[in-house]
């Protein structure tokens, strides 16, 4: 498989026969997503994620996806210590996925295949960390914890995709330009996204504000509408300023098997 998403080098479907003696080291840190600036976002995601990230949208006339600002710059992720290790207390599942991802089948696109990114350098072979198969060849209690968990995360990004049709449907979005000034003194904007324009959601007839609001999606509008004010946050990040930074003392367990989605 060629490189399919942000991350991933080689993703190969899982199997006893290759990757029997295949272990994961605990991750201590999250260096392979230095180069990102954003990150894919499930709308379930929106509550725990909009305290400390700008949601935006991002795509094509036809299709579009939300996603978290992790950077002003497209190869840098400001969310990131000097350590490689994460500075926020909420991680997207779509990084705490990795190196796991699903693939369609070839030959029947409602099959979902399990794969790992073998270039990722968490791998071991030697007996160490979490592995996939026993001696046996049988797949291990990790292994099934993170194909539930990949799972899961493939049945939120299907109902997101729901979330952002009707977006679509209702002509909610518009292109959006976050414009800033940089230490140096010098002016930098993001550009290439989208934001739901907040007139034209109130305009919405009642009955469709009404129907909104029993789905959830409603909420999730707002969510989104409120979260953009971390971007004043993530500059401060840019400068260094600690002081605009929440405390981090208590963090929680990010790892894919034991944190939820949302």
């Amino acid at each position: 498989m060629t490189k399919q998403l942000q991350y991933y080098e080689r993703a190969v479907p899982v199997s006893a026969k290759r990757h029997r003696d295949w272990s994961l080291a605990a991750r201590t840190d999250y260096e392979f997503a230095a180069h990102s600036n954003s990150a894919p976002m499930a709308a379930v995601e929106f509550p725990a994620a909009a305290g400390e990230y700008a949601i935006v949208f991002t795509g094509t006339k036809e299709v579009v996806q939300p996603l978290v600002i992790l950077g002003l710059n497209p190869d840098e992720n400001l969310y990131l210590d000097e350590q490689g290790k994460w500075s926020a207390r909420y991680i997207p599942a779509f990084v705490r996925r990795y190196p796991f991802v699903f693939s369609q089948s070839k030959d029947d696109e409602s099959k979902l295949i399990l794969c790992i990114d073998e270039q990722y350098d968490g791998w071991a072979q030697d007996g160490s960390g979490r592995r996939l198969f026993d001696e046996n060849g049988e797949k291990t209690a990790y292994f099934n914890k993170m194909f539930d968990f990949t799972k899961e995360y493939q049945r939120e990004a299907e109902r997101t995709r729901v979330f952002c049709r009707t977006l679509k449907e209702l002509d909610l979005l518009e292109p959006m330009t976050a414009k800033f000034k940089l230490p140096s003194g010098q002016k930098a904007q993001l550009t290439g996204f989208m934001a739901i324009d907040r007139d034209k959601l109130k305009a919405l007839p009642g009955d469709k504000l009404a129907q909104l609001a029993k789905t959830g999606e409603l909420e999730l509008m707002y969510t989104h509408l409120q979260s953009m004010r971390n971007l004043g946050p993530m500059l401060a990040r840019f400068k260094g300023d600690d002081s605009v930074r929440e405390s981090l003392d208590e963090e929680g367990d990010n790892t894919p098997e034991n944190s939820p989605l949302h």
